[in-house]
């Protein structure tokens, strides 16, 4: 039942109220999520219907320049629907529904799991060329992610209807874009 409830949290969570005639149908959102805003320079994004609304996931660094161990990934919004404006997380945005469980698993490598959605395995490492990427595997093949999006249509406030997320990134091999939806 948590899973559930943190689900229908990382769908809702974006700090603002909706209106109950919020959630459209897919028909006339499907070309909604190519037109979305692509954020630049951080490791991944979640977005869903529906706004614009985005909560990126960047490199959290101590003073000194070096990777943060006990919270690697560092999540906020971009708030695009009111001017770009970026803003942290609340407290339950943070623990039930956008927060990431970090493991360290060895040197310069984590594994992050969404507080709400824990069968969604991300890992957090160094590659070869010196910089942080997040892997997770997409259509049974390790890909660098680039985004989640969640398609909903119709529900309630509380129980959305999630028709699918979406995942979306690059071959860890070969570099070619991969994408594969699933129903939670």
């Amino acid at each position: 039942m948590r899973k559930i409830y943190c689900l229908v949290l990382l769908l809702l969570m974006c700090g603002s109220l909706y209106s109950t005639n919020a959630f459209a149908k897919v028909s006339k959102t499907e070309a909604k999520q190519d037109s979305l805003p692509v954020p630049k320079g951080m490791m991944f994004y979640v977005q869903r219907d529906p706004n614009a609304n985005t909560v990126i996931y960047e490199l959290n660094k101590t003073a000194q320049g070096s990777l943060d161990e006990n919270e690697p990934i560092h999540p906020f919004w971009i708030r695009y629907a009111e001017g770009g404006e970026h803003k942290e997380l609340n407290y339950i945005q943070r623990k039930f529904a956008y927060g990431l469980n970090t493991k360290k698993l060895g040197k310069d490598s984590y594994e992050l799991k969404f507080v709400c959605y824990s069968k969604l395995a991300l890992y957090l490492r160094k590659g070869n060329d010196g910089a942080y990427h997040v892997l997770c595997k997409i259509n049974n093949r390790e890909a660098v992610l680039d985004r989640i999006f969640v398609r909903i249509e119709g529900g309630t406030f509380w129980v959305p209807n999630v028709l699918y997320v979406e995942l979306k990134g690059r071959d860890a091999a070969t570099g070619k874009m991969v994408t594969e939806r699933f129903k939670p």
